[in-house]
């Protein structure tokens, strides 16, 4: 048999064509020849089959599909290369049946060739890999996602071969002949850095210096433009090898950017991150899931393009992450380019780490700068998956809760392992992306044994064999339940183990708390370890919304000084209920979060948890107000709820303190916001919604405004509080306003200058006004914009508000600027500056400057208008104000090309993007128009 899949799949028996009948047979046939001797499961072939689209006679139609195939194999007879296996079909392939596996062994052998400096046989080898592709792989099929993922793989490893048959025929000379095929290469995968250092090269050799200075700006753009990365620095070296015609260019073969020198097993990452949190060394037993992943590993080396992957699935507790962590551990040498790791929170609803969250963070391990990160996802994945496509990695993706959050982290090539665990078995996982699953059962008695032993001492255990007995069976030989009991056992060294055993048989001992039986029970065992102080801390932390808290948080919560909770939270770490994630900072495990709240909704203390939520949402807003008055200076302020008379409050004294702050605190206050109006503090719901403000809108965090200030004006309007409510309506128009939504907007806007004029406030009423300028001026209607204006520059004169005045005098000038009457603009815009710069009103200055930019610009006063861009973008950046950063970015660009400087305009426009990109704002599609536009003759 030959069985073709490199192009149109074809299939030859004895040298004949088989015709393989319907479409549907076809794709079950490529679907088992993509899993050669193996038993493929009649899950995954349905999947391939029908999809989401399963017909209830799946099954049968099934058997029909395999006996028709049999039929054709054979030529007239049954083929037994096809067999029933349990749970699905086998198809036997023997050796060089497969072109993909001729395919994979000439790669092997002209790699080995390479690397020997052997470079005829390279060449002659890599060759014929090459040859063996007929075009894109089962094209003549049409392909579902899970089928179409598995091809895309084997099409980075044909990229790969063609790079180093490049390499080859660039080391023996035939520079002209690579020059073609690359150019080729490159159109169809534009971002791959080796090929683009091969084509340097390769035109260098020739003669044509120019076309290889003029290849890499073709790289670089392409980069900036599809990535945001600069060029790798083997390629800027490159670059620079051959500005200066170094002499060692000519005669040896470029170092590849992308993929390691064939003299070497490994090249090295931009970083190489050891994130394995540290393993538990109490670990035990094992043996055979151990085996396995070694066989993974072991298995995998023989395709070095391939991803091996491990789902460890079990119940709680039952020790996924210790085996996947002590594994990784121990193999950790075998991946000389690092491994990664990330905790996916799969089951905390509200703390659920998103794939592109979980991207970004293995994006800066690997040394991706955060500004540099795509903020598409698509365009995230991508990047992660180049960086890793010829790499030794190993990754462990820790309690994920579904198929859907681990994909994206996939790497899509390369010899990489993956191990994911998850309480869920992930059969879309195995599936789809052919994981190996390995399903952890409970200890077995002798390994529970060996556990308390290494915890507490085998003489110990000596002495009361029977309690032991009991403790491991009560304890259901569950991991985490005997790591608990051994605490337990360990805090309290006189006690009887027999004590301990019957403490845990008893019925107090088994809170009807959790969904989860044995877990419910684990848990309340740790609980009842607790001192008085530290149980009711545990139950209290149960009132958080969390993802985490501070030890100022929880000692709100407890209404005791800060003091008195740090040896109450150093307990609850110490027995496992709370985790230190970083430095300052508490966590719960998600099923102990579940667990503590469940805890404070059954206790009979509803006046002590309500006094408790009061004492939080209290502290987060006296802690969050003068903070915002650090950022926001020149913001119209609020009167909050008066502080409760806590000692030792200690808020933020400065600007960098007050950023700090926010930042840390920015996702557990978006939570603390909705939980306040919830639970009967709209008072605080609304002004903590007000103080958050100032952090999120300056950053374009658009969805995050809405979010908060839609919780905050309900929560206003149903306690009947005019001031909060003309508040939220108007800064829920600044988000609608940004979020394209201006009829809503503009009603927000009228509803809160009626509110104000009903409280008789004039500064409110005059920055709804100026907030009104804008979203006419967006809407076309000037003179409106104008009037609105003016209006407001009454109303701040008539009560003195300088602040305020000052940057309506700017809003005017920008809009007489976008009229054309461009000296009056700068009048007004000149008096609004020298009002900011006597109050030190930075943010406003920067807006100022900007205008004043703009309206130089247009009197054709370039040089000056450049110069007020810049300070406005200094400005800009020292306040973290990134949305209007971009703004003026852009502005700067424009006139840097009517000067004609297209680089500098270039330079200046791909910055704005990457903040916009970063932003999830979709103004970054009309930058990269901007970077798209010829540049003129």
């Amino acid at each position: 048999m030959r069985f073709e899949l490199l192009g149109p799949f074809r299939v030859y028996h004895d040298g004949r064509s088989v015709p393989l009948g319907s479409v549907k047979q076809r794709l079950l046939l490529a679907t088992l020849l993509l899993r050669p001797n193996e038993v493929v499961g009649t899950d995954e072939l349905t999947a391939m089959l029908w999809g989401d689209e399963e017909p209830p006679s799946a099954a049968a139609n099934l058997r029909t599909y395999v006996r028709g195939l049999r039929r054709s194999l054979g030529g007239g007879t049954t083929w037994d290369g096809i067999t029933a296996a349990a749970g699905g079909y086998l198809l036997r392939v023997g050796p060089g049946e497969r072109d993909l596996d001729l395919f994979d062994a000439a790669a092997t052998r002209g790699r080995e060739a390479l690397a020997a400096s052997d470079l005829d046989r390279a060449e002659a080898e890599l060759s014929a890999a090459v040859r063996l592709w007929r075009g894109a792989p089962l094209s003549d099929l049409p392909l579902r996602s899970t089928l179409a993922r598995r091809v895309a793989q084997l099409e980075e490893r044909r990229l790969l071969v063609e790079e180093d048959y490049a390499e080859a025929v660039l080391a023996l000379g035939a520079s002209a002949d690579v020059v073609h095929r690359l150019r080729g290469l490159l159109d169809r995968h534009p971002l791959r850095q080796r090929a683009w250092g091969q084509l340097m090269v390769g035109l260098y050799r020739i003669g044509d210096v120019a076309g290889a200075l003029d290849a890499f700006q073709q790289a670089r753009q392409t980069l900036a433009e599809e990535t945001g990365l600069d060029p790798a620095p083997e390629l800027v070296t490159l670059y620079d090898d051959i500005l200066h015609h170094r002499p060692g260019l000519a005669a040896q073969p470029p170092t590849a950017p992308d993929r390691p020198a064939p003299e070497t097993e490994v090249g090295p990452l931009i970083q190489r991150p050891e994130q394995l949190p540290r393993a538990v060394p109490e670990f035990v037993g094992r043996s055979v899931e151990l085996a396995s992943l070694d066989g993974l590993l072991n298995g995998g080396a023989q395709w070095p393009t391939s991803v091996a992957i491990s789902v460890v699935s079990g119940m709680a507790g039952v020790g996924k992450t210790a085996l996947a962590l002590h594994w990784a551990h121990r193999v950790a040498d075998q991946f000389p380019d690092g491994q990664l790791y990330v905790n996916l929170r799969g089951y905390d609803e509200a703390g659920v780490v998103s794939p592109p969250d979980a991207l970004s963070g293995f994006l800066e391990a690997l040394g991706v700068p955060h500004t540099r990160i795509p903020s598409d996802m698509e365009a995230r994945t991508g990047l992660y998956r180049s960086l890793l496509a010829s790499r030794r990695m190993l990754l462990v993706l820790d309690n994920a809760r579904d198929s859907a959050q681990v994909r994206a982290l996939l790497p899509g090539a390369g010899r990489c392992m993956v191990v994911v665990t998850s309480r869920d078995r992930l059969g879309g996982l195995i599936a789809a992306e052919c994981a190996t699953p390995l399903t952890l059962d409970l200890l077995t008695a002798e390994e529970s044994r060996s556990l308390l032993a290494r915890r507490l001492g085998v003489s110990r255990l000596a002495s009361e064999s029977a309690a032991v007995a009991d403790i491991i069976e009560a304890a259901g030989r569950l991991p985490l339940a005997l790591s608990i009991v051994a605490a337990r056992v360990a805090t309290h060294p006189t006690f009887p183990l027999s004590a301990i055993a019957a403490e845990l048989h008893s019925a107090e001992a088994r809170l009807d708390a959790l969904a989860d039986g044995d877990v419910r029970r684990i848990f309340s065992w740790s609980f009842l370890a607790l001192g008085a102080d530290a149980a009711r801390l545990f139950t209290l932390l149960g009132l958080h919304p969390g993802p985490d808290l501070t030890a100022a948080a929880a000692s709100a919560l407890a209404g005791v000084p800060a003091a008195a909770v740090t040896p109450i939270l150093r307990e609850l770490t110490r027995l496992h209920l709370l985790t230190e994630h970083t430095p300052g900072r508490f966590a719960f495990h998600d099923l102990l979060r579940a667990y503590a709240a469940e805890l404070a909704q059954s206790s009979e203390r509803d006046d002590e948890h309500v006094a408790a939520r009061q004492r939080l949402y209290d502290h987060y807003l006296h802690a969050a107000y003068p903070a915002a008055l650090l950022l926001q200076p020149q913001w119209p302020t609020i009167e909050p709820v008066p502080p409760l008379s806590v000692p030792g409050r200690r808020p933020v004294t400065d600007h960098d303190g007050a950023l700090a702050w926010f930042t840390a605190e920015h996702r557990v206050l978006v939570r603390v916001v909705r939980q306040a109006a919830e639970n009967g503090f709209e008072a605080y719901a609304w002004q903590i919604a007000w103080a958050l403000t100032t952090f999120v809108a300056p950053r374009g965090l658009w969805q995050d405004q809405f979010a908060i200030q839609s919780v905050a004006l309900g929560a206003a309007e149903k306690i009947d509080d005019l001031a909060g409510q003309a508040v939220a309506n108007r800064l829920l128009s600044r988000a609608l306003i940004r979020l394209g939504d201006r009829t809503t907007a503009e009603y927000r806007l009228k509803r809160a200058l009626e509110l104000h004029g009903h409280l008789g406030d004039p500064i409110g009423q005059a920055q709804t006004l100026h907030n009104y300028c804008e979203l006419c001026y967006l809407d076309g209607r000037l003179d409106e914009a104008l009037a609105h204006g003016r209006e407001a520059l009454r109303l701040y004169r008539l009560v003195g508000n300088h602040a305020g005045e000052a940057r309506t005098l700017n809003a005017i000038g920008w809009l007489l600027a976008t009229t054309g009457d461009y000296l009056q603009a700068i009048a007004s815009c000149t008096e609004a500056l020298d009002q900011q710069r006597r109050t030190d009103d930075r943010n406003g200055q920067a807006a100022t400057l900007d205008s004043l930019g703009f309206a130089y610009d247009r009197l054709g006063e370039r040089d000056r208008a450049v110069d007020c861009y810049e300070q406005a973008i200094k400005l800009f950046r020292d306040s973290a104000d990134r949305y209007h950063e971009a703004e003026t970015l852009i502005r700067l660009g424009d006139t840097r090309e009517g000067m004609g400087d297209r680089f500098a305009a270039a330079d200046a426009w791909r910055l704005a993007a990457r903040i916009y990109q970063e932003l999830g704002d979709p103004a970054a599609e009309e930058v990269r128009r901007r970077l798209e536009r010829p540049v003129p003759a």
